[in-house]
């Protein structure tokens, strides 16, 4: 089996009206769909769907009662690439479709909420950027050439970005 995680994914809504979860009768299992928007240049629009069908068992499934989940939700989650069989009721053939058995599954960063609602909620709560809290400590500015100066082995400043420098100079200059 293949291990799967899948971040910012959407759950799916059902096919002709029904419910996007769709629960065993005893309730240990629950069955839905995923959706990711990818970069596809050869789709109308340069992007096209991904959905891939999610099963969930025993305490994953306890879980997602517990959180509510529901058709538009973001989602990150962790699972299992399975194959699933069953027999065609019409034709009587042997059909086979890729399935996610899940392990563990998240909100994606916004609580559940929709992609529009995030961020709504993200801007009507953020703080003007240059704006600091009053008494608040005053912060390390990196020096301007920071990214010129080669790292010197492990030592690190209190300014460290994150960023070292290859040492050398860049390519970009005309000396």
């Amino acid at each position: 089996m293949l291990k799967v995680f899948a971040t910012q994914v959407v759950v799916s809504k059902g096919y002709d009206n029904t419910p996007a979860l769709r629960f065993s009768e005893n309730g240990d299992s629950v069955r839905f769909r995923i959706g990711k928007k990818v970069y596809d240049p050869h789709a109308e629009n340069d992007s096209r769907w991904i959905n891939l069908p999610v099963k969930a068992f025993n305490g994953v499934c306890e879980r997602i009662k517990k959180m509510q989940l529901k058709e538009g939700s973001y989602v990150n989650l962790i699972g299992r690439l399975d194959e699933d069989s069953w027999e065609d009721k019409d034709t009587k053939e042997l059909r086979k479709m890729m399935v996610i058995i899940l392990d563990d599954i998240e909100y994606a960063s916004g609580g559940g909420k929709s992609k529009e609602n995030q961020t709504a909620a993200g801007q009507q709560n953020a703080a003007p950027q240059n704006a600091a809290p009053q008494n608040a400590a005053p912060q390390n500015t990196a020096p301007q050439n920071a990214a010129a100066a080669p790292a010197t082995g492990a030592e690190t400043s209190g300014n460290f970005t994150g960023y070292e420098a290859f040492g050398g100079g860049s390519f970009f200059d005309e000396n």
